[in-house]
């Protein structure tokens, strides 16, 4: 039997390269060739669809424009969370890093469990409001 395979997850953002910038910078990824920003910064940055890669060029997460988005409410469920996605670090020392530099990114905070004993995280909102959680796993 065969499978589909898992290309990538797609984000919705009012502004696509500040989205795309933020995640390119959080988890260390790459643009894919001719997604880059312009070099000059001179042309305009009309990019409506960007693919982030990993270290092996394998796509991780596209960012694509969606101006009307109204951003997650979350917690409250008046817009909900629609998608979110969990990235582990080693160790709380690791989470505490990691959360300062999603926040330094544009990240803010959006829910604090770090002192579960079992399962410390931080809920956080991206820039555009989509949840992500860091959590030690």
């Amino acid at each position: 039997m065969s499978y589909p395979v898992l290309s990538c997850t797609a984000l919705d953002a009012r502004d696509c390269r500040a989205l795309a910038e933020f995640y390119r910078e959080l988890l260390g990824l790459h643009y894919r060739e001719g997604d880059d920003p312009p070099a000059d910064g001179a042309a305009p940055d009309d990019s409506d669809w960007l693919v982030l890669l990993d270290d092996q060029d394998r796509r991780v997460l596209a960012v694509q424009e969606k101006t009307g988005l109204r951003p997650s409410t979350w917690p409250s469920e008046e817009i909900p969370m629609q998608l979110h996605m969990d990235f582990r670090v080693s160790d709380t020392d690791e989470l505490e890093t990691q959360r300062a530099r999603a926040e330094s990114l544009g990240a803010r905070l959006l829910m604090d469990r770090s002192d579960d004993a079992d399962e410390p995280l931080y809920v956080m909102g991206d820039p555009e409001g989509h949840p992500f959680c860091l959590l030690v796993g």
